[in-house]
């Protein structure tokens, strides 16, 4: 098991029950998501931790092969010409560690929930449908599906139906709409609960998308 990832952690109540690992996007740190906790958490739900893991730094070769944080290197901005499968693999055994550190805390896989932005949901899609143990969800924001021609042999029998919400902008320029409505059509083919969303927005995360997003975690943590 690789070493665990630094992260920034904010339990919304004493004991959680449930935990939400939550992924960063190309170039940012824990800290990015973590201000959404407050506009996105209900009242009535059970305790809570959100963890925010910092990925490694690394070369990125679009980015002119300067260090930054990053989950694999992207090698081109067609995301999948040649991708990077073995930083891809890497960033899903240390989001294994960090689902085994919550079960040490007492929060089983069915309590759990793999979310990431961008480049932290490509990870969230790629080990979650993978882990061997039922995960109470998978959030994947403005990102596309990773490994995609793997996923039929290697996804996990015990997530074969695990709910999943998907978003995306109409109008981003990075991660562009048909990558994640491909992701969306051939998880659908594979009998996965896509709840597919798209907002009129860019690369980003706008308030309809987090109240939809509220919704949706609501009927997991049950």
């Amino acid at each position: 098991m690789p070493a665990l990832l630094p992260a920034v952690e904010h339990e919304t109540a004493a004991s959680p029950r449930y935990s939400v690992i939550w992924l960063h996007g190309l170039g940012a740190d824990g800290h990015d998501f973590a201000p959404v906790v407050p506009e996105l958490v209900a009242a009535d739900w059970p305790a809570l931790r959100f963890v925010f893991p910092h990925a490694p730094v690394q070369p990125v070769t679009v980015n002119g092969g300067m260090p930054m944080r990053a989950w694999y290197d992207i090698v081109a901005f067609d995301l999948l010409a040649r991708q990077d499968e073995a930083g891809i693999r890497a960033s899903g055994a240390a989001v294994e560690a960090l689902i085994a550190r919550e079960n040490e805390r007492g929060v089983p896989d069915e309590r759990i929930v793999l979310a990431g932005f961008s480049q932290g949901g490509a990870i969230a899609l790629s080990a979650g449908l993978r882990h061997a143990g039922r995960l109470a969800g998978i959030v994947a924001l403005s990102t596309y599906l990773p490994l995609a021609g793997t996923l039929e042999a290697e996804r996990s029998a015990a997530n074969a139906d695990v709910p999943i919400f998907q978003a995306h902008g109409t109008f981003d320029p990075v991660v562009v709409p048909s990558r994640g409505s491909d992701g969306r059509d051939l998880l659908r083919r594979l009998g996965y609960r896509v709840d597919w969303h798209a907002y009129p927005m860019a690369h980003a995360v706008c308030g309809e998308e987090i109240a939809d997003l509220r919704t949706w975690l609501g009927q997991r943590f049950t």
